[in-house]
């Protein structure tokens, strides 16, 4: 049940010079030192905005693309496959100016999914999160549905450690 063990600042810092992040304008202002947290800034800039002038939808979209997974891998560690499965955005209006997004991951929907998964069931789990203007008005509303899955070896290596400890 080993976590990743790279630092969050460490993790912050190679993720801003990520190119779909750089090249969008995204960055991450915020991971929480208990990974249990993040928030992402997008600026507005000439080379995001789409042909009204806006956000273009895709960035938007970008900007809270890995973050989900992210939180929850860096939790379950090396014991579980973590994926993102499906996605869907509701753009509720037009982004004019920075937006933000924060994800928190609740410590104990983390152990409910770690239980969940223990005896190698496939466990789907939806998460929600909302793209605010700097009024707090909500720009764009986003769901990713993450699949987690605890490794057949790992769970083969607990019960082979249980039957000789």
């Amino acid at each position: 049940m080993k976590a990743l063990t790279v630092k969050p600042g460490v993790m912050r810092r190679c993720i801003n010079l990520w190119p779909p992040f750089v090249f969008a304008g995204i960055h991450i202002t915020h991971l929480g030192a208990d990974s249990l947290s993040a928030e992402v800034r997008l600026r507005l800039h000439w080379w995001n905005r789409n042909v009204a002038g806006v956000h273009f939808g895709g960035s938007l979209f970008a900007m809270t693309d890995p973050f989900w997974m992210m939180l929850l891998l860096r939790h379950l560690g090396a014991d579980h496959v973590v994926w993102d499965r499906a996605a869907e955005i509701d753009f509720i209006k037009p982004g004019r100016g920075d937006v933000t997004a924060r994800f928190v991951l609740a410590p104990a929907d983390v152990e409910r999914l770690r239980k969940l998964a223990a005896g190698g069931d496939k466990v789907l789990e939806w998460f929600s999160v909302d793209v605010v203007d700097a009024d707090g008005g909500v720009v764009a509303r986003v769901r990713k549905q993450v699949y987690l899955r605890r490794k057949p070896e790992r769970i083969k290596a607990a019960k082979e450690g249980q039957a000789h400890g």
